[in-house]
C-alpha cells in the first residue's frame, strides 16, 4: 500500500439488517471492502469509525463529498445508504457501487455499473471479489471527470455546489450548538478522541499561537473576530460568526495569527 494513501469513504449498512446474520456487514467490511480498498492504495473510512473519533454529522457529510473516492454497498437497500449515495451523486462525485447477489438492482440507478459479490463470503469468491473491486476502484479514480459518475451527469444536470460557509437560522444554530455541547459532554465521559499537538482531550482545549482556548471562547487575529469556538476536532475547529458556521483546519494561516491573550 502507498505511504500516503488516498481516502475512500465507505457507505454501507452499519447495523444488523433483516434477512442477514448478526454482524454480517461488519464481516463484509473487514473481509471484502477494507482489503479491496487497501489493495488498490486507498485508506478505507467508515461512518461509525468517524463517530468514534469525535466526528459530527457535518463532518460525515463532508467526508461523503470531499473523499477522494466513495464505495457504496447497496445490499439490503438500506435507506441511510441510499440517502448518503444521493448526496455524493448530487455533486457528481466518483463512486463505486457494489451489492450482494441476493439484492435486486435498484431501478433509479440500474443504468450505472454495479459489482455483485457473494453474500456467503466464501473465501474463494471473496478473493475474486476483492480483485474485481480493487481494479474498479483504481479505474474509477483514474477515469476522466467527464465520464458518467451519476444520473446527474447522465441527464446533463448541473451538479450542486458546496458553499464555503453555511448560513443557518437562529433555531438551527441553537440546535447545532446543543448537539455539539452534548457531543462534548459525551466525549468527556467516554474519554475518547485522537491525541495530537493541538487537542488535549481531557479538557477539550486547543492551543493557538501559544495560548489555550476552549469551546465557547471567541478568537481574534489581525483581521478582527474570527468567531466563537463551538467544537474542537482532531484536524480543525468549528467557528461561529454571526449566523455562519464554518470549519478552519489547524494549518490555516488565520489560526497562526490568533492573538495570544
Amino acid at each position: 500500500m502507498q505511504e500516503n494513501p488516498k481516502n475512500c469513504f465507505v457507505i454501507m449498512p452499519i447495523s444488523d439488517q433483516d434477512g442477514y446474520e448478526k454482524g454480517h456487514f461488519n464481516r463484509v467490511y473487514e473481509y471484502l471492502i477494507k482489503p479491496a480498498c487497501e489493495k488498490s492504495g486507498f485508506e478505507p473510512v467508515r461512518a461509525d469509525e468517524e463517530v468514534k473519533t469525535n466526528y459530527i454529522v457535518v463532518d460525515i457529510i463532508k467526508k461523503i463529498l470531499d473523499s477522494d473516492l466513495v464505495i457504496c454497498d447497496l445490499s439490503a437497500k438500506n435507506p441511510n445508504v441510499l440517502y448518503e449515495l444521493g448526496l455524493r451523486q448530487a455533486f457528481n462525485k466518483k463512486v463505486v457501487l457494489i451489492k450482494d447477489k441476493i439484492t435486486d438492482r435498484i431501478f433509479d440507478i440500474q443504468g450505472l455499473r454495479t459489482l455483485d459479490y457473494d453474500h456467503n463470503l466464501r473465501i474463494d469468491e471473496v478473493n475474486k471479489n476483492i480483485q474485481q473491486i480493487s481494479k474498479t476502484l483504481i479505474e474509477t479514480f483514474q477515469s476522466n471527470e467527464d465520464e458518467v459518475n451519476s444520473l446527474i451527469q447522465l441527464l446533463s444536470i448541473k451538479p450542486a455546489d458546496l458553499p464555503s460557509q453555511i448560513s443557518l437560522s437562529q433555531e438551527s444554530s441553537l440546535i447545532l450548538e446543543a448537539l455539539n455541547d452534548l457531543s462534548v459532554r459525551l466525549r468527556k465521559i467516554e474519554g475518547k478522541g485522537k491525541e495530537n499537538n493541538y487537542i488535549r482531550n481531557k479538557n477539550l482545549k486547543v492551543a493557538l499561537n501559544n495560548a489555550e482556548y476552549e469551546i465557547g471562547e471567541e478568537i481574534y487575529n489581525k483581521e478582527g473576530l474570527l468567531g466563537k469556538i463551538i467544537d474542537i476536532h482532531s484536524d480543525g475547529i468549528f467557528l461561529k460568526k454571526e449566523e455562519n458556521i464554518y470549519k478552519v483546519p489547524y494549518d490555516d494561516k488565520r489560526l497562526a495569527e490568533v492573538y495570544p491573550f
